[in-house]
């Protein structure tokens, strides 16, 4: 018998087009609304830039998700949900995709002299998807840093003292791994009064990618990649594609708020922009 290829489902491709619902509802503050994939029941409190906010009942609880027009049901029955409703009001807060509340109307902000260092593009790319309106509210900077091998010294030239703060999220910082021993010297390079103004943070994933729930690819667990084979590549041969960089483009494509990233990648941003604001 042909063994069945682990992946056999196609996750670049068009899923079918769902018959829609019967009962069509507009969109608009105040209906309750509940997500089929996480089960999360909620009041409308909020739209914008394609996500809409539901306030829970019970603790008064916020989540962000993405507009679908076929996520939602209402009163225990699926529902299709259009943007033609009337009452989408903008208030002077809105809710941004990280669960942050910032102001809708500030004015641009001078950039702070502190920074988030990121390893490479697809970090900061993701960091722009969730945490964009955050970072701009707080005129925090996230810059690519095209790998952390030269990490101790870019912190050296970085000066970081004071207000000058630095958080830098890396990859994989795992015990016994290359990033963690990379840290624990940039850790010791630095002298009291600057110690005070880094911190080195980061997830347990090899690459960010795998901070993206794999439910956001329609898969359930994202592939396990043979040690010493490049973990980009070796994804996109398990899932059946030719590039890996339309793997990423569809990940991050899917992303639309904190709810679609793994716990641990949340954690460590949320650690950093933290760090950086003390005293705000």
């Amino acid at each position: 018998m042909p063994r069945r290829p682990r992946y056999h489902a196609d996750v670049l491709a068009v899923p079918p087009k769902r018959q829609p619902p019967t009962r069509q509802v507009g969109l608009r503050l105040g209906i309750v609304l509940t997500d089929r994939a996480s089960g999360f029941s909620g009041t409308v409190v909020e739209y914008e830039s394609g996500v809409i906010v539901l306030e829970a009942a019970d603790d008064g609880g916020r989540r962000a998700f993405g507009y679908e027009p076929d996520r939602f049901t209402q009163d225990g029955r699926p529902i299709r949900l259009t943007k033609g409703g009337v009452g989408i009001r903008r208030p002077a807060t809105m809710t941004s995709a990280s669960g942050a509340v910032v102001d809708r109307g500030a004015a641009p902000k001078v950039a702070r002299a502190s920074r988030i260092w990121v390893e490479g593009t697809h970090d900061a790319q993701l960091l722009e998807r969730v945490w964009g309106d955050e970072l701009r509210d707080l005129a925090i900077v996230v810059e690519p840093l095209g790998g952390a091998d030269d990490l101790v010294s870019a912190v050296r030239t970085f000066r970081p003292g004071g207000t000058r703060r630095l958080g830098v999220l890396l990859d994989h910082l795992v015990p016994g791994s290359k990033e963690t021993r990379i840290a624990d010297d940039v850790r010791r390079s630095l002298d009291p009064t600057a110690s005070q103004a880094v911190l080195v943070d980061g997830h347990p994933y090899v690459d960010v990618w795998a901070g993206v729930r794999p439910q956001v690819l329609g898969i359930a667990a994202w592939p396990d990649v043979p040690r010493g084979q490049p973990w980009k590549e070796g994804v996109a041969a398990a899932l059946g594609v030719a590039d890996h960089r339309d793997v990423w483009r569809r990940a991050l494509g899917g992303v639309s708020s904190f709810a679609d990233l793994e716990t641990p990648l949340i954690g460590a941003v949320e650690r950093l922009l933290d760090f950086l604001t003390v005293g705000d």
